[in-house]
């Protein structure tokens, strides 16, 4: 059973895009997963995507990706929204991923913009429908163009948002002229999926957040959309500021490599990552620890 929802927030304010821990094998470690995803969830997160590309996706198997969705809606799932990542840049192994997600219990799907390929928006609207056809779980779109080299244009977006299932974006685009019309238009619920500009979404109409921070700062992500929410915009604004040396320093470098070392430096789980990820230098871990104390984080 998945969480209450509505369709202006439907899955959840602030989700978490959370890391896959593994084993100092390489190995899934599936309950340091549950762990963190229970301690995410305490922490006051709405909901927790797996399988994102903060998750390693790209190096992680179908079967590993199911038995991460598996795990995560065992010990979370009736506390909150499970999103399991299933975009790739091939639509046929993207249904079998959303397939597999449906089946694992995930409560929606997170699709990401066909990378490498450079689709058309014909191509987008097609790979995106053909997604949402292919189960009943409600859609987020992911729009990051920096990643995958094509934005979905705010036309296509108003396409997709006619279809029953596509529900929300992730906007990771940076642009927030782009995101005040794609948001009027389409009428999609919109979250942040870039911690810098999570104030500013939420001025334009976005109502949470996916983020990566959060791993470290749900509290105070939650107390800045709160005060947002409550039209205390300098509280919201000062939450925003105090923040700032964390959204810079888990920035520094690839998010995922940061968030693992963050995690570390507190006791929780994470591990190793997989290639081509590799470890922060100790110089990069004691920045690190310079921009996380700075933004009020304990370690």
């Amino acid at each position: 059973m998945a969480p209450t929802s509505t369709p202006q927030t439907p899955f959840g304010r602030v989700l978490t895009a959370m890391v896959t821990p593994f084993t100092e094998d390489g190995a899934i470690d599936l309950d340091g997963t549950q762990r963190l995803a229970a301690h995410l969830v305490d922490a006051g997160n709405d909901g927790i995507v797996v399988n994102g590309t903060t998750g390693e996706s790209p190096t992680t198997s179908d079967a590993e990706k199911a038995q991460l969705v598996r795990a995560v809606v065992d010990v979370v799932g009736e506390r909150a929204h499970v999103v399991a990542g299933v975009g790739t840049n091939d639509t046929q192994h993207s249904l079998e991923l959303a397939r597999a997600a449906r089946d694992a219990g995930a409560h929606g799907l997170l699709t990401v913009t066909p990378y490498y390929s450079k689709p058309p928006q014909e191509g987008l609207f097609r790979h995106f429908t053909a997604i949402a056809d292919a189960t009943d779980l409600p859609v987020m779109l992911y729009d990051i163009p920096g990643r995958t080299g094509v934005p979905i244009s705010t036309e296509t977006l108003v396409r997709l948002a006619e279809h029953p299932r596509i529900v929300a974006n992730k906007d990771a685009k940076g642009d927030l002229g782009r995101a005040s019309w794609a948001i009027a238009r389409s009428g999609l619920a919109w979250y942040s999926g870039d911690d810098m500009l999570n104030l500013p979404l939420l001025s334009v109409g976005a109502v949470g957040f996916v983020s990566v921070v959060s791993h470290l700062v749900t509290p105070e992500l939650r107390a800045l959309l709160d005060a947002h929410l409550h039209g205390d915009v300098t509280k919201a604004t000062e939450i925003h500021q105090k923040l700032l040396p964390v959204f810079t320093g888990m920035f520094r470098t690839q998010g995922v490599i940061t968030t693992k070392a963050a995690l570390a430096l507190q006791g929780l789980p994470g591990g190793p990552l997989r290639l081509p990820l590799v470890e922060l230098t100790p110089e990069e871990t004691e920045q690190l620890k310079r921009d996380l104390v700075a933004g009020g984080v304990h370690l």
